[in-house]
């Protein structure tokens, strides 16, 4: 069998949404899971949604699948109603996303049947993030590894607990490699007020976490 990464995520206190609310947010979701197919085209990956606020992902190169599963996240964290205007507030919507990386086969039609450590890692992982409080985990079956992603995810949720709307947009585009003056040109500010955005967004320490999981997980899992 071979190593993948499977990607669990589901919606933060979505009952709480109203239908209008849910039914926008849900929308970015699906949207945003095709434009990531569309973006690494060259790479095997499947997305599926299920019990109408969740969604489970494969991604078989699983030195992708931090970079993927905090782009989600800040589609979804970058949401605003057209009414809202400024976009320093606090992020209406959320969500939690579990990885779970190890062996695994699985039916892209069939996600829900499939089976392997990777799944189960991941489900399990995503059914104790809800009694935690946790919102970005890692499982593999590298015991020191998840000890050291337990400590960066933490440290990961309390930067993204303080994003407004403004950094998970800024942080959303810079996932994707755009420099500041494209992402100025993409969301109609000045080049001075995406650099300040990236500052507050700790991106410098995020993108440092990255390299680091690229890194081991090419070591580990590639």
């Amino acid at each position: 069998m071979k190593t993948i990464a499977v990607l669990s995520g589901d919606l933060i206190n979505s009952s709480e949404y109203t239908p209008k609310t849910l039914k926008a947010i849900l929308a970015i979701l699906k949207r945003e899971l095709e434009r990531i197919k569309g973006a690494y085209a060259d790479e095997a990956m499947t997305f599926s949604m299920y019990r109408g606020d969740s969604f489970q992902g494969v991604i078989e190169n699983p030195e992708l699948a931090l970079r993927i599963a905090l782009q989600i996240k800040c589609a979804i964290n970058s949401y605003s109603e057209e009414n809202e205007g400024a976009k320093n507030k606090t992020p209406k919507a959320d969500i939690r996303i579990a990885i779970g990386i190890g062996e695994a086969e699985y039916d892209k039609n069939a996600l829900a049947e499939s089976n392997g450590q990777a799944f189960q890692y991941s489900g399990r992982t995503l059914d104790a993030m809800k009694g935690q409080g946790l919102k970005m985990a890692l499982t593999t079956p590298n015991p020191d590894l998840n000890d050291e992603f337990k400590v960066s995810c933490a440290f990961l949720d309390t930067t993204t607990n303080r994003w407004s709307v403004a950094s998970a947009e800024v942080v959303y585009y810079l996932l994707q490699n755009y420099k500041e003056q494209a992402i100025a040109k993409a969301v109609e500010r000045s080049q001075a007020a995406i650099n300040h955005r990236k500052q507050a967004a700790d991106w410098d320490a995020i993108n440092l976490l990255l390299q680091r999981y690229e890194t081991v997980a090419k070591k580990h899992f590639v």
